[in-house]
């Protein structure tokens, strides 16, 4: 049954691939990271499953956040104006354009810094990405649906 199943740890040790640390232990203390700053733990080579699984992620953020770029300049070119409300266009088309470059810094900070958890073997935490694309595009959605309601119908 897969419930019998083991599941895999965060550095299971597999041949040829099992965790194995980075740089060797300094005879003289602890183990510091490149920068020289002593670390309190140890830095491994995590199961490439899971690097993997944390790229996948960031790309998908960035497939996002490319998205929400195209579809800023789609709004910017081809929506016609809003009669009566001349920037409603800008209105809809900046905000999606910003959050796209937003959501691509903040996907690149967050693959980091889940990277030196799997590294590190501390837990990743929780992202705060989806919140914020949750929020933002609630805000733009209501602020579209206000745009329509506020300019007149063409043909009155």
């Amino acid at each position: 049954m897969a419930s019998d199943l083991p599941r895999p740890t965060a550095h299971p040790e597999i041949a040829g691939n099992g965790a194995r640390p980075t740089e060797a232990p300094s005879p003289d203390g602890p183990p510091s990271d490149p920068s020289g700053r002593p670390d309190s733990a140890a830095e491994t080579e995590p199961d490439a499953r899971f690097t993997y699984a944390n790229e996948r992620t960031f790309l998908a953020w960035h497939r996002t956040a490319l998205a929400l770029v195209v579809a800023g300049l789609a709004i910017a070119q081809f929506l016609p104006p809003f009669p009566g409300i001349p920037i409603g266009r800008h209105l809809l088309a900046i905000p999606l354009i910003l959050l796209g470059g937003v959501l691509s810094v903040a996907s690149y900070v967050e693959w980091t810094r889940h990277q030196r958890a799997l590294r590190r073997g501390e837990p990743m935490g929780t992202s705060i990405l989806p919140r914020i694309l949750a929020i933002a595009i609630t805000i733009l959605s209501v602020a579209a649906a206000t745009l329509s309601l506020l300019t007149p119908a063409l043909g009155d």
